[in-house]
């Protein structure tokens, strides 16, 4: 625990001298320039106060504002405002957050990962996470701490294994992704008149790759076909910006069908404003940090800094993330390549977002305003934070160890790189500061376990020097119980490190081997993201295998809590686990996701020779699921008729059926479960995918003999296919709904007619990097 508190305390100072503090514009008190602006008019509407605020600036000021690191404008009484602000599984370190070297706003509630959250597979503890998280970044931000915009969250789906960023997301199914988007944006937004913090969905679009192959994030150009784009990438944006009005969104560092992703008229203006109608609050795009540098750097879009800032904002970019002063605005505009409207256009879309969120309004009629210090990490917090891992934990294997007896007689040698929580390992990725650390080790002894504890490798080869071995062999032969904690931290997976292989670190795998062959109960429990368990599983020496994620401040106590049975395990795995050899099968530059001459397939829909499949997770306990007996009572269903009785604004969110389902222990310990269902069939072209996720429930507290029902509702979207266009059809065929991984209960129904288009998907210029108007900007 040393360690990690020098960790923290560093980077504690290191943000606090590297940040500094916002204020809140005061429009009693403040400059009459200020005071007697319509912005101060709590009775006009955004737009009009937005309007008013930006017509009084001089063209300065303006491009002053059009970077993430905006000066404000002193003479009107408007402090400096810091964009980049971080909050992926808690408030995080970045630019805009000012954590203190002590005492308040030193730190805040550090939750589990999205994907070990998203492996809950409850949306209810997503919204209370993230209503948790929005309390704490207010907070934050009402005594200058932070901002009121947040990047997050990351809804790139996670289709390759080897992306080093695949757990900042909420996994591989972009269903699963949309259920998870839309809970955590009503918790992080709010639903009061007055933005609670200003969410950021990212990365837009197809962004998926740090460093492969010698191609790195900021020159890829993602070539992606319409099947694959609408079918795959876009669903978790459509519904930020359709469905859940997300306040802004990102865009990525990749090119698009060769456009830069920041560049592109199609994706930010034909298809995100105007197709999703992602107009209706002004929001705003916000570029990924660098991601117009690229342009001219990286893309060879641009020849000059200021080219790429005038195409970045004429083409829908309103905020532009820098690393450096390195973005030429002021070249642009002196350059004549960026006409005066759309400057303003951009600053009243940023600045309406933090009028909305009451940036401008008095304190007292703000419902956010009184939230501070005694709000962040509360015990509720604290206990939500344990929760948020425990119920995501996934159960791999388990001879019948699990769960472990509590008791004071048994010793437990507690093995392995996180074992002791002595560094940052079990925060993951954009963490901020947490109260504390504990670890499996303090966890083992808080219940009155006798311990051995030694540390382990990380990423080590076998042939490297051996400094762990003899320590752990010795703890484990002074003990009853071995368990291993392992797997990937952020020196093997992280943002800018892509995997080239997911087989388990050589160094590991081989101290596994001799820890396994002492005859000892031996359990496994893994860190990060998947590696490849095939001869665990097939090794009859390792008891029980557990994944753990990345499980946040209080890791230690939720493993624990599972281990032990005070909670059940009842996660699903979010993503397939693959075989190692899959890495040498398709590039991580093939976009694609069906199988052909070149690829296997991606994802559990394509791809059928997993070692572990999307959606697998044991218990301890044995259930039954099954229909209801009035599921899909109608059997057959005429397409025509299904849409005439709809009247909703998009046809894809049409009701289709509520299905009822029935939950029965047939074991003996109490347990949630969670409910997947799949629909399957040769309906729509060929080829057909295995199966796709298209409902979801976790069922609470099933107790021994016990059977709960629960409902899982479909759409007609859940239904509908897309073509190679890229539209969405409901197509006539037998449809087969399976429940459970691996399925243990079907039913069929049929629908019949005509196969109507539910979805007409705006189609791209027959080259996105032509016709987009940027001929007259890129004098190359």
């Amino acid at each position: 625990m040393k360690r990690a508190a020098r960790s923290l305390a560093c980077l504690s100072l290191f943000s606090a001298s590297a940040l500094g503090k916002i204020t809140f514009p005061d429009c009693a008190g403040g400059p009459e320039t200020l005071t007697t602006n319509l912005v101060c008019n709590t009775s006009a509407s955004p737009a009009e106060r937005a309007a008013a605020l930006i017509s009084a600036w001089n063209i300065t000021e303006k491009i002053g504002n059009l970077v993430d690191k905006s000066l404000g404008a002193p003479r009107l009484g408007l402090g400096a405002y810091d964009w980049w602000n971080e909050a992926l599984h808690g408030v995080g370190w970045s630019p805009g957050v000012a954590f203190e070297p002590s005492g308040e706003f030193a730190y805040a509630t550090s939750f589990a990962s999205p994907i070990l959250l998203s492996a809950a597979f409850d949306d209810d503890l997503v919204h209370t996470v993230a209503e948790a998280i929005s309390t704490e970044a207010r907070a934050y931000s009402n005594f200058g701490h932070a901002g009121l915009d947040y990047w997050t969250p990351n809804i790139n789906p996670y289709k390759d294994p080897r992306w080093g960023r695949g757990s900042e997301t909420p996994g591989e199914d972009p269903f699963r992704i949309k259920g998870y988007v839309k809970a955590l944006l009503d918790g992080l937004q709010g639903k009061e008149n007055i933005t609670k913090v200003i969410s950021t969905c990212k990365h837009y679009a197809a962004y998926d790759l740090e460093y492969w192959g010698g191609i790195k994030r900021y020159e890829f150009d993602a070539i992606v076909g319409m099947q694959d784009l609408v079918e795959y990438y876009l669903p978790p944006f459509q519904q930020c910006a359709r469905d859940s009005k997300v306040k802004s969104m990102m865009c990525s560092y990749n090119s698009v069908n060769g456009t830069p992703a920041c560049a592109s008229t199609y994706f930010m203006g034909t298809v995100l404003r105007d197709f999703w109608e992602w107009n209706d609050e002004s929001q705003y795009i916000t570029s990924d940090c660098n991601a117009i540098l690229n342009f001219h750097e990286d893309h060879n879009y641009t020849t000059t800094a200021a080219q790429s800032a005038a195409i970045s904002l004429i083409s829908g970019t309103d905020s532009i993330c820098e690393v450096g002063s390195n973005t030429d605005v002021a070249g642009a505009w002196d350059q004549t390549l960026l006409p005066e409207e759309v400057i303003d256009q951009a600053l009243r879309r940023m600045y309406e977002g933090l009028i909305r969120a009451g940036f401008f309004d008095p304190a007292d009629t703000t419902p956010y305003r009184s939230l501070s210090w005694k709000d962040v990490n509360t015990p509720e917090h604290q206990a939500l934070a344990v929760r948020s891992a425990a119920e995501g934990i996934v159960l791999k294997k388990n001879d019948g160890i699990l769960p472990l007896e509590v008791d004071n007689e048994t010793s437990i040698a507690i093995i392995g790189f996180w074992a002791d929580a002595s560094n940052l390992a079990m925060l993951g990725g954009y963490a901020g500061l947490p109260p504390y650390l504990r670890g499996p080790l303090q966890a083992a002894q808080k219940l009155g376990f006798h311990t051995a504890n030694a540390t382990g490798p990380v990423k080590q080869n076998a042939s490297d020097t051996d400094t762990w071995t003899e320590a752990a062999l010795e703890a484990a032969n002074n003990s009853d119980v071995v368990i291993y904690f392992g797997g990937n931290d952020m020196t093997v997976e992280a943002e800018e490190l892509d995997r080239f292989s997911i087989a388990w670190p050589s160094a590991q795998f081989a101290l596994i081997e001799k820890l396994s062959k002492l005859g000892k109960p031996f359990i496994v429990v893994e860190l990060g993201d998947q590696n490849d368990d095939s001869s665990l599983l097939d090794d009859d020496d390792i008891s029980a295998i557990v994944w753990a994620g990345f499980p946040g401040q209080d890791g230690g106590t939720a493993v624990f809590d599972v281990l032990t049975g005070k909670t059940a395990p009842a996660g699903r795995l979010p993503t397939t686990l693959y075989p190692a050899e899959y890495v040498d099968q398709v590039p991580m530059t093939d976009m694609s996701l069906r199988p052909s001459e070149t690829n296997p397939g991606r994802t559990y829909k394509w791809y059928d020779e997993a070692v572990l499949p999307f959606g697998f997770g044991l218990h301890y306990t044995s259930f039954k699921p099954s229909f209801g007996p009035d599921a899909f009572s109608a059997k057959i269903y005429d397409i025509s008729e299904l849409l005439d009785a709809c009247n909703a604004k998009y046809l894809d969110l049409c009701p289709f059926e509520t299905v009822g389902i029935s939950i029965e222990n047939t074991g003996d310990v109490a347990s949630d479960f969670v409910a997947l269902a799949f629909l399957s069939g040769e309906y729509g072209l060929a080829p057909y995918p295995i199966k796709e996720l298209a409902a979801y429930a976790r069922i609470r507290d099933v107790k021994p003999g016990e059977a709960k029902e629960a409902k899982l509702g479909l759409t007609l979207g859940d239904l509908a296919r897309v073509d190679e266009r890229g539209d969405t059809i409901l197509y006539p065929g037998t449809y087969n709904f399976l429940l459970d991984v691996p399925t243990q209960a079907t039913v069929s129904f049929e629908l019949t007619g005509e196969a109507k288009r539910l979805i007409e998907f705006p189609q791209p210029p027959a080259d996105l990097g032509e016709g987009n108007g940027h001929e007259q900007y890129t004098p190359k």
